[in-house]
């Protein structure tokens, strides 16, 4: 019987700063959101846009080059798994919640005049 393999590779900008946890033993934790958009011509012709959203969480390594080497706005590809946590809210309604934990980054080779990111900036 062959594996199901849950995989998700996204090519975004991230919508806010990078949000870092730290624990003890120096684990560290970031949250961030990264927006993506597709781009298609309409039955009248005219471009439209659509942007999604995506709630994004890493942990170790790639915690860390989301901690220093990113910030909002900041284009990167990433490579990781989906899921789906449950959570009661305030009435008492199950709610659902969805997240991509990063298991790869790729940063985009910065233009000539800028700081080059670091070797670590690429981790697999």
């Amino acid at each position: 019987m062959k594996t199901i393999c849950n995989s998700v590779q996204l090519i975004g900008n991230l919508g806010r700063d990078p949000e870092i946890k730290s624990f003890e033993g120096g684990k560290k934790m970031a949250k961030v959101t990264m927006a993506t958009s597709d781009h298609y011509k309409n039955a009248k012709g005219e471009w439209i846009t659509e942007t999604q959203w995506h709630n994004l969480v890493a942990w170790g390594k790639e915690a860390e080059i989301l901690e220093k080497l990113t910030k909002k706005g900041s284009e990167l590809t990433i490579k990781g798994r989906l899921t789906t946590k449950t959570y009661e809210d305030k009435e008492g309604v199950k709610r659902y919640f969805t997240e991509i934990v990063i298991q790869e980054i790729h940063l985009p080779p910065k233009a000539k005049g800028e700081e080059s990111p670091s070797p670590a900036s690429s981790v697999k």
